[in-house]
C-alpha cells in the first residue's frame, strides 16, 4: 500500500451491513492522523498485567470485556502505571468494544498521549473478524490492468489484449446474454489472503460505464438495469483476445495447462484468436463452464486422450484376435505386417 491508513481513514471506511465497523470516536481526536502501518490486532490483557516482551504496540488495540473489567480493578487499586506504560508506546488507537467505556483514570492518560479512544457496539469476537478483513482488504496487494472484467456463469473471466481487439464489444454481447459486467478498461486487483485475486473497477465514480467505438459511452446499469453488474468478483479464468494470425499454431486439444501470474498468483488462461466469423462471446462462455468442470475434476481433454487410447488398444486386439492371435497360446506367434 503506497498512501498513508491512517486512524481517520479507519473511521471513515465505507463498509455497509456484515463488514460495518459501527466504530464512533470517544477521545484523542488530536491523533487520529496516527498511522495504522500493520493488518493485525492485539489484545493488551498482557501488558495490563505489566508483562510488555513482544508488546504489539504497532498495532490497533482490542479492549473487551476481560480487559475492562481489569481497568476498573486497577481503577480500584489506584494502579496506572502499566496504562501509562501503554501509552508511551506508539499505538495508533484503542477500540472498546461491546459498547464498553474506559475508566476515567485511562481516558485521562490516553488524551495526555494523544492516543484516539473508538467504541463499537459490536462483540469482540465478530468485530475482530470484521476488522481484519477490513484491514485485510487496506492492506492488499493490488495493481491496475487495461481489461475488462466479467462474471460469465458465476465465474470471474479477465479479458485482456490490445486496445481495439474487441474486449469491450465482447462484454457487451455477454451481458446481452444475461451474464454480468464487473468493471470496463481499468480493472484494479488485489490479492487478498495470498492467493484470491479481486477484481473492481479502478474509478468507482464513473461507474459501470463502457466504451463502445462508434457509439460512444453507455451506462449498463440504465441499458441493461442493476442485474447485469456487479461491485466486485473473484478473478477465475483470464482470456487473452489477439488478432488471428495464420503463422502460429494455436492448441487444438487443449491438452496443456496454461496460467498467468498476476501479484503472485497463477490464474488458469485461454489464448483466443480473433477473427470475422468467429463467435467470441460463445467461445468465452464455453471457456468458462469448461474451466467450472476442471475445478469439479473433470478435464475435457485427457477423456478424450484416454479415449483414443482406449480405442487405439481396442482396435489392435481385434485385429490381432481376427489373425487367429491367443495371447495365452505359447505356440501361437502374431503375424507380422
Amino acid at each position: 500500500m503506497s498512501a498513508r491508513f491512517t486512524v481517520l481513514d479507519l473511521l471513515n471506511l465505507d463498509l455497509r451491513e456484515h463488514n460495518a465497523l459501527e466504530l464512533v470516536c470517544l477521545g484523542g481526536r488530536p491523533g487520529l492522523e496516527r498511522e495504522i502501518a500493520v493488518p493485525d490486532l492485539n489484545r493488551p490483557g498482557l501488558a495490563l498485567s505489566g508483562f510488555f516482551e513482544n508488546f504489539g504496540s504497532d498495532r490497533v488495540q482490542i479492549f473487551g470485556r476481560g480487559e475492562t473489567a481489569y481497568l476498573h480493578q486497577l481503577d480500584k487499586e489506584r494502579r496506572t502505571d502499566t496504562i501509562e506504560e501503554i501509552f508511551r508506546h506508539p499505538v495508533p488507537c484503542v477500540i472498546f468494544t461491546h459498547q464498553q467505556r474506559p475508566t476515567d483514570s485511562f481516558f485521562e492518560i490516553a488524551e495526555r498521549g494523544n492516543c484516539p479512544i473508538l467504541q463499537t457496539s459490536l462483540p469482540s469476537s465478530e468485530f475482530s473478524s470484521r476488522l481484519i478483513r477490513a484491514l485485510s482488504n487496506v492492506f492488499a496487494a493490488r495493481e491496475v490492468v487495461h481489461g475488462t472484467l466479467v462474471e460469465v456463469f458465476g465465474l470471474g473471466v479477465l479479458l485482456l489484449g490490445d486496445s481495439g481487439v474487441g474486449k469491450s464489444e465482447t462484454a457487451l454481447e455477454l451481458i446481452e446474454r444475461g451474464h454480468r459486467l464487473v468493471a470496463d478498461d481499468s480493472v484494479q486487483i488485489r490479492c487478498v489472503a495470498g492467493n484470491i485475486l479481486l477484481g473492481q473497477g479502478a474509478h468507482r465514480s464513473l461507474g459501470h460505464h463502457m466504451e463502445i467505438r462508434g457509439l460512444g459511452i453507455i451506462n449498463v446499469t440504465h441499458l441493461f438495469g442493476v442485474g447485469s453488474i456487479r461491485d466486485s468478483k473473484q478473478i477465475q479464468l483470464v482470456v487473452e483476445l489477439e488478432e488471428w494470425d495464420n503463422g502460429v499454431d494455436y492448441d487444438r486439444f487443449g491438452e496443456e495447462e496454461s496460467t498467468t501470474e498476476i501479484l503472485g498468483v497463477h490464474v488458469p488462461d485461454a489464448r483466443i484468436p480473433v477473427k470475422p466469423g468467429r463467435n467470441i462471446p460463445i467461445i468465452i462462455e464455453t471457456a468458462a463452464m469448461n474451466e467450472r468442470l476442471k475445478s469439479m475434476g473433470y478435464y475435457s481433454a485427457k477423456e478424450f486422450n484416454q479415449s483414443v487410447l482406449k480405442w487405439l488398444e481396442s482396435e489392435n486386439a481385434r485385429k490381432l484376435y481376427l489373425r487367429g492371435y491367443r495371447p495365452f497360446d505359447e505356440s501361437a506367434e502374431p503375424e507380422e505386417e
